[in-house]
Parts: structure tokens; sequence; C-alpha cells
């Protein structure tokens, strides 16, 4: 059976993630140290012991999540259970971080520092207020691609993921964005609903943090990944360092082509996906991209025990 890592993205956090897996594993513990260090804060105690709102703040749930990621990974390679017996890696926005860090091609305290610095800059990239995103549930992307184009007028309003078969998200402007939910329910969508996130992430309105993190990314030694890893905006394999560097870029403001990605996977032989780290909406949206494929959560030690029996 062939196997592919896939990494959570924004979305996913909650508060108390990864603590059990930092109780019974020493080497997902080292994890959270590393992390803690590298930004010169206690990101852990935030992540078991803080206020929710303050958790999902962009530059906080972005690196948190990897860190929680990473700690899964800790404690699945300390039973054997890890990326040697991966064929691929993806992850979803902010997890292609965490997929580059588990092969390697980035240390897991400089992708803690870029996470830090890319969720800062996303956040200073709009005004509050002028943006927005939504979820538009019930058409496919080519209908809501056009529905986004309609909408957008001299605005930004664009398809930001492409999750799966009937769930795409759009950014841009909040006025162009309500203007596509209302069309996209006129056109037959079960649900068109804004998001509550705190700026219009993977859209042309990000161009200031895409910016600021193609000189972030300058600074850091990236290497080529120990295994391939299938990236957002390019739906395919990449395994060239200077590659990686240029997409992560391109990501800011580029599709999460999630739903592509995944079709891509199945396509190249992978049978079954392990979602590392906290919550279970990547496996979702596998179930229904790929329905002949097995999903697997590793999230806590009970997932990992539930393996090893």
């Amino acid at each position: 059976m062939s196997r592919a890592f896939v990494f959570p993205g924004q979305g996913s956090q909650a508060i108390g993630m990864g603590r059990a897996l930092a109780d019974a594993y020493p080497a997902a513990r080292a994890v959270f140290d590393e992390v803690d260090e590298a930004l010169g804060e206690k990101l852990s105690a935030l992540i078991w012991e803080g206020a929710a709102d303050d958790l999902t703040l962009t530059q906080n749930a972005q690196p948190a999540i990897m860190a929680t990621s990473m700690a899964a990974l800790a404690a699945l390679e300390a039973e054997g259970l890890g990326m040697a017996h991966v064929s691929f890696v993806a992850g979803h926005s902010l997890g292609e971080y965490t997929a580059l860090c588990a092969t390697g091609a980035i240390d897991l305290a400089d992708t803690a520092r870029l996470l830090r610095i890319r969720g800062a800059a996303m956040q200073e990239a709009v005004p509050v207020g002028v943006g927005a995103m939504a979820a538009v549930l019930g058409l496919d992307y080519d209908a809501v691609t056009e529905i986004a184009a309609e909408a957008a007028g001299d605005e930004v309003c664009q398809v930001a993921n492409d999750n799966d078969p009937a769930q795409v998200v759009i950014s841009g402007h909040r006025d162009a964005v309500e203007r596509a939910c209302v069309i996209a329910k006129a056109k037959g969508a079960k649900r068109a609903l804004l998001l509550p996130v705190s700026a219009p992430f993977h859209c042309a309105l990000m161009e200031p943090a895409a910016a600021v993190m193609g000189e972030a990314l300058a600074g850091v030694v990236v290497r080529d990944p120990s295994v391939p890893v299938v990236v957002n905006v390019r739906a395919e394999a990449v395994e060239d360092a200077d590659r990686v560097r240029a997409l992560l870029v391109a990501q800011v403001t580029g599709e999460v082509r999630w739903r592509e990605s995944v079709q891509w996977l199945a396509r190249a032989g992978i049978t079954e996906f392990w979602e590392i780290g906290a919550g279970k909406a990547l496996s979702g949206m596998i179930k229904r991209i790929e329905k002949d494929t097995v999903q697997r959560n590793f999230g806590t030690p009970e997932d990992i025990g539930a393996l090893k029996g």
C-alpha cells in the first residue's frame, strides 16, 4: 500500500493540542521546546493553556499547528512508523511548510520563524475589515471561478482554496466576496458563508505578504526534500530546493489546489493518506475527492497506539 503523509492548515488549531503527545513521547516534547526556543517565547504554553482567541491569531496559529504536526511525526518516528514508510508528502497552505520540514528541506527552527513571519505578514497585508473569505458548498470549481469573476468588478475576488468537489473557498475584498455569496446562492449553492478569518488569504491582496516572504526565504537554507512534496500552487511533486523556495512565495497569493493535489497523488499510486497533527479536516476532504483511498489520523498517543495494536 503506497502512503502519503498530509499536514493540516489553519483552522485545525485547538487549545491543548499536542500536549498528550509531549507527555507520552520525549521526542514530541523536544519539538515544542525547539519551537519555543526559536521564537523566543513559550508558544507551547499558549497552545496548551492559553486563550483560544490568542491561539487563533494567524501569527500564533501557523507555527502552533506546524509544531503539533511535527510533534506527532516525532512520535510516529519513535515508534518506527515515520518518513521511511512514505512515498510523498503534502500540506494544506501552511501545512506545506510542515511537509517541507518533515522532509528535511527546512530546519524546524527556521520553519517556526518563517511561519511567524508569514502569519504576521498576512495579517498586516490588508487592513482589518477590508478583506474576507467565504466557503461555497455544493458548486464545483469551474462554477465558483465564474461566480468570483462576475462578482469582482473592479475589486479582487478569486478562488483561494479548491478543497474538494463540493467545497471551494473564495477570497478578496469584502464587498466582492459578499456579492459572490449572493450570486452563488442564486445559482444553486447549498451554502455560501463568510469564514471567521482575519485576512483574505491566497489572493492578490496578499502581494505585500508575498514580498515579505520572498525576503525571509532568501535568508534561510532550503535543501532538496528527502521525499517528493506535492505543492499547493502546482498540484504536482517537487524535489528541487530552488523551486521549493519560489513556490512558497507564489503560494501566498496563489490557489491552494488541494483537490487536484489529492488526485495527482492517487494517480501516482497513493492508496493511504495519513493526516499528521490536529484535526481531521483533510481526511474528510480526501474521502470526498478519492473515495477508494484509506484515511487515518495521528494527533494523539491513542491514535498511534491503535495503529500499533
